[in-house]
């Protein structure tokens, strides 16, 4: 046989290799994870919950998804341990980095444009007296010219009549 028919095969074993070895590596730290879980951490099951953990069990935990609500989980339904800062971020929406010096941010861009007493120049969106005359005009061409039409064609149709010929 031949190196060059084989090398493709070996590829292909060798990329099956990685990626089951890296998989492994991804289940056994979140094994570690959900092991090093303690009473009174912050955690994130697969379902998207936040809960505080009360007890930890083999293979189930107690938590508290709510104050005085608990639920028992299995220990394969945590998705994340948290730390206690991020877990007070996102359940009680403390964050320390947060500048509290009692700014306040506008709900809309006007103080954003400069000084807001200032006049701003108002642009007048409507026509002139010759443009509204022209536009008259013209209405009324468009509306005797459809006359002229229903006067050639005969009695103009009205509704329910039908085309003949």
């Amino acid at each position: 046989m031949d190196l060059i028919t084989l090398l493709p095969f070996i590829v292909l074993i060798g990329a099956m290799f990685l990626m089951t070895r890296s998989a492994k590596k991804k289940q056994a730290a979140a094994a570690q994870m959900r092991n090093d879980m303690q009473p009174g951490t912050g955690v994130r099951t697969i379902g998207g919950m936040y809960a505080t953990v009360k007890e930890v069990h083999d293979d189930t935990v107690l938590l508290e998804v709510a104050p005085g609500v608990h639920a028992v989980y299995a220990k394969n339904a945590i998705g994340a341990v948290l730390d206690d800062a991020e877990y007070n971020r996102i359940v009680h929406g403390d964050d320390p980095e947060l500048d509290t010096d009692g700014t306040v941010v506008p709900d809309d861009a006007s103080s954003l444009t400069g000084d807001a007493d200032a006049e701003v120049a108002k642009i007048d969106l409507g026509k002139d007296d010759a443009a509204d005359a022209e536009t008259e005009d013209a209405t009324a061409k468009d509306v005797k010219g459809t006359k002229d039409v229903q006067d050639a064609k005969g009695k103009g149709k009205t509704d329910g009549d039908a085309d003949s010929k």
